[in-house]
């Protein structure tokens, strides 16, 4: 406490200092040389004339007037600029006696009319800061004729991109990357950054993306998006492009995708399909990621999971074998002025993955310990279609009218065949065979329509949003399964279950918000909301015995509950922001008075509450400079129980494992605080990227787990008052680049952990989890002639439960990973990377895990625009994957082996065609 007293003391008495030190002004007015017209709007930088990082910038008024005070002393450069203008560069220095600089009348001159009888064609200004937007100009870059956007993004002061296409900005990840300003296939940045022509690029724009609400009112929310905007040359925005790209592989492996595009000024329009059973279920780098990476990541319930596999809908996690088929199409357009606008993306696949596995599990009970060891067959099947859209009017100079809808059909199929072991400490208890095969159709939909209107009174708004969403899951299963149970290891009795089960779940929201916000002073503002939201869900799940052989109409009561659940809140809230030069305040409130009605048709029964939900919050940003800034956050939220965990009913396709709702949960309220610091100076280079978290829950809803002696287990939610689950995690990443040796060195440092509850057996037990972990990374990039990746992190792990007989989880590891890109004579390429993974054994798990996956590619090119390519690619060199992964959540620790990809060779054709305005490949 002493230690973080001082520090505070020292920061504050700094921050002190260095505003009184902050005395200079520098002033003047902009106009045109020769019309004399003021350049309203113009963008005055303040940079230092020692590294030419930003001090400050500001606007011209509409009088074409300048003012920057609070500067400190010291040497300057003014930089104004004004599009289609030349740069006024400038040099001035502020000291004691000379605290004031007025620089008069500054004249503009048109670079159409400067040296006009003289054509002088100079180096594009590399770098603009306007604003919030740091904006690169693509023809200060090279650029060869065969190069992508990707190549392009590469050359750009703090922005790296790793093999597999994610990008970082500034020390942060960039999660959009937009076209002229437009979404392009929306969540798949790829698609823009790995097919676009770099040649095609005019300028490219790096800010931070406002929420819609935030962007109209001036009133910063806190949601921020990194984002990129690719601006295309006018004479690129007409022509057709894309890519093939086809090939066979070893053991029956295949991969082909096409992608086309096709634009016409402020008209795209673009479609993809891909057809692959390596992995590949789109365009996007974070599906090949999913398919090979492994990590060790902890949960939000006290878990450390280590991990390579999964299933999750149309994602490839790399267990089993899958067969993937997508495609999807995008427009976008503009017209009438601008007025209107739309965007729409429609997508469909489907994933088939087969495979087995083995998972045996540990639970840590107080006087012993049970263990299950599982063989599975599965089979796996979903299809997918998806169509999505935004349209966008703008009224008049001061309304707009944005509607958004997205609807889904999902169809899905799952084969399950289990053979099962369990026992206590080394006595046999049960052995069971389960056989489910489940069909699930869904349908989702989602609408909403977003109006704003600004008043007279500047900073006078009013803003309405609707939407809607529903979502309706119907699903049928035949369970049949047999389980032998034993008594001091010897038969005792069989419980053979064979049923039809039926449930369908729906939920239905309708939600509506207004907004004022109301001009307090120039820089103190005030926004009321209300709102009206209706939550309707309704779960009716039927279990059947057989009455006669092959007819399932015979009613499981314990198993079947038709259960309704409806909520109607009326919702207000309050927001004071304040907005200064450097400084921004939002603080606020919101209460809901929720209606709970909970009715179970099936009995008869009804329960109904009244409660108050609240969700209090505060932001607060201050900006040292135009790239340093510091924020802080809090919110707070009530969360409700779910309808599953609510309702009083055994769920589950094991009845060795079983759920039960449990009707009397009471909301939870979670409290969340978050630290944000990011500095980075563009000259140099060098980002500083700090983050902070910790929140913690009062009320919550845990885990309440009760063992039979037979094996079997009992699942139920319920609420622990008394306690507070928690979790922090802190980063931090400094990056620079070393311009001697022309090359990046990043280093970063991570904890995180968590305490968590649950109840075994009737005695509470907390789980304590925490991970620590440092990094080095290094990078070198020359345009086609090579990009070169490493990156070094050690990590250690704390995992401990309170429940006697338990062990810890403490253990070291270490990631090391590497990737290589080298252009060789002759036009071939040759990429290489490799990740290796070691976890050492715990007292959990009592061996070491290592792993080792190295893959490679030559690229031959042909023609004279690079753009026929034939690729040699091998996966898992090594053939060291193994489809391995542990895990361990509270008292209970899993190890998974399942089949998976190993080592394939794959043999691939690609072709680019291009003809856009200008381009030279017209094949």
């Amino acid at each position: 406490m002493r230690f973080t007293i001082s520090v505070l003391v020292i920061l504050l008495t700094n921050t002190f200092c260095s505003v009184a030190q902050k005395t200079g002004t520098v002033k003047g007015t902009v106009a045109d040389s020769a019309s004399n017209i003021k350049l309203y709007n113009a963008s005055v930088s303040v940079l230092n004339e020692k590294d030419s990082t930003l001090v400050t910038f500001t606007r011209v008024a509409g009088d074409g007037s300048f003012t920057i005070n609070n500067l400190p002393q010291g040497r300057f450069i003014m930089l104004i600029t004004y599009p289609e203008y030349a740069d006024y560069v400038d040099q001035f220095k502020l000291d004691s006696v000379k605290p004031e600089i007025n620089l008069g009348h500054i004249n503009m001159t048109l670079t159409s009319k400067l040296l006009a009888e003289v054509i002088v064609k100079a180096k594009p200004v590399a770098i603009r800061i306007k604003g919030d937007t740091t904006e690169f100009d693509a023809g200060a870059y090279v650029i060869q004729p065969d190069s992508k956007v990707e190549d392009l993004l590469k050359q750009l002061p703090g922005i790296q991109v790793d093999k597999d296409g994610k990008i970082t900005a500034q020390g942060e990840k960039v999660n959009k990357v937009l076209v002229d300003g437009e979404e392009f296939f929306g969540d798949d940045p790829t698609l823009v950054t790995k097919n676009l022509r770099a040649d095609m690029v005019d300028k490219v724009q790096l800010y931070d993306k406002k929420s819609d609400q935030a962007t109209f009112t001036g009133i910063d929310d806190g949601q921020k998006t990194k984002t990129i905007n690719i601006k295309l040359k006018e004479d690129k925005k007409k022509g057709t492009f894309g890519k093939i790209d086809a090939g066979p592989g070893t053991e029956k492996f295949y991969q082909g995708q096409i992608i086309y595009n096709r634009f016409n000024a402020k008209q795209k329009m673009s479609a993809y399909g891909t057809i692959a059973n390596t992995g590949k279920t789109g365009l996007s780098w974070e599906d090949e990621n999913k398919a090979v990476g492994s990590n060790l990541q902890m949960s939000d319930d006290g878990g450390m999971y280590y991990y390579g596999q999964g299933w999750d809908d149309m994602t490839y996690f790399g267990e089993g074998i899958p067969i993937a088929r997508t495609g999807g199409l995008h427009y976008d357009n503009k017209w009438d002025e601008d007025k209107h606008s739309i965007n729409t993306n429609y997508k469909l696949g489907s994933l088939t993955v087969d495979g087995t596995k083995n998972i045996i599990t540990q639970n840590n009970l107080p006087q012993s310990v049970l263990r299950n060891s599982s063989d599975q067959i599965f089979h796996n099947f979903v299809f997918r279609q998806k169509l999505d859209g935004v349209y966008q009017l703008k009224i008049d100079t001061t309304s707009n009218l944005k509607l958004s809808f997205d609807g889904t059909f999902k169809r899905s199929q799952t084969i399950n065949s289990v053979f099962a072991e369990g026992y206590r400490n080394d006595t046999l208890l049960n052995r069971s065979a389960n056989n489910v095969l489940s069909n699930a159709n869904q349908r989702m939909f989602n609408a909403s329509a977003f109006y704003t209107k600004k008043l007279k009174k500047k900073g006078r708004t009013i803003s309405v949003n609707l939407s809607q969403s529903f979502n309706e899951r119907t699903e049928k299963d035949s369970l049949k399964s047999t389980i032998d149970f034993y008594r001091d290891g010897k038969p005792d009795r069989e419980q053979v279950n064979d049923q039809f089960r039926r449930n369908d779940v729906t939920f239905l929201s309708v939600n509506s918000n207004i907004t004022y916000t109301e001009p307090i002073t120039p820089k103190l503002s005030l926004a009321l909301s209300y709102g009206l939201n209706l939550n309707n869900s309704s779960s009716d799940r039927r279990t059947f015995n057989q009455s006669l052989p092959g007819k399932y109409d015979a009613v499981v009561d314990s198993l079947t509950n038709d259960y309704k659940l409806n909520q109607l809140s009326n919702q207000g809230g309050a927001t004071f922001n304040y907005r200064g030069q450097k400084f921004t305040a939002n603080i606020g409130t919101r209460a809901a008075a929720v209606n709970f009605d909970q009715k179970d048709l099936f009995s008869g029964t009804t329960f109904k509450r009244e409660f108050i939900n609240w969700f209090p919050n505060a932001y607060f940003t201050y900006r040292f400079s135009q790239r340093k800034s510091l924020s802080i956050y809090y919110n707070g939220s009530t969360n409700q129980p779910s309808i599953n965990q609510i309702q009083p009913v055994r769920t589950g396709n094991d009845f060795l494992n079983l759920t039960l709702g449990n009707p009397d949960l009471t909301p939870s309220f979670t409290n969340n605080f978050s630290a944000y610091f990011n500095s980075y100076k563009v000259l140099s280079e060098t980002s500083l990227y700090l983050r902070g978290n910790y929140s913690f829950t009062t009320n919550p809803i845990v885990n309440n787990m009760n063992t039979n002696e037979d094996g079997s287990s009992t699942y139920q939610a319920v609420n622990l008052a008394g306690k507070a689950p928690s979790n922090f995690s802190v980063y931090g990443n400094l990056q620079r680049k070393i311009k001697k040796v022309d090359m990046y060195v990043g280093l970063n440092a991570s904890a995180s952990g968590n305490t968590y509850y649950n109840m075994v057996n009737g005695l509470l037990n907390t789980t304590n989890a925490n991970n620590y972990s440092a990094g080095i990374f290094l990078g070198k990039y020359k345009m086609k002639k090579y990009d070169i990746n490493a990156s070094f992190n050690p990590t250690y792990t704390i995992g401990r439960s309170s429940l006697p007989n338990s062990v810890n989880n403490d253990g070291k590891g270490y990631n090391a990973s590497a990737s290589a890109m080298v252009y060789l004579p002759f036009k071939i390429q040759l990429q290489t990377d490799f990740n290796y993974t070691f976890q050492a054994k715990t007292a959990a798990f009592d061996n070491n895990f290592d792993q080792f996956l190295w893959n490679a590619t030559i690229t031959k090119s042909f023609l004279k625009e690079n753009n026929l390519k034939l690729a040699l690619a091998g996966y898992d060199l090594l053939n060291q994957k193994t489809g391995f992964s542990r895990n361990s959540v509270n008292n209970s620790i899993t190890q998974t082996r399942a089949t998976t990809i190993r080592r394939l060779f794959l043999f691939s054709v690609i072709y680019e065609f291009n003809k856009m305005g200008g381009a030279k490949n017209t094949n």
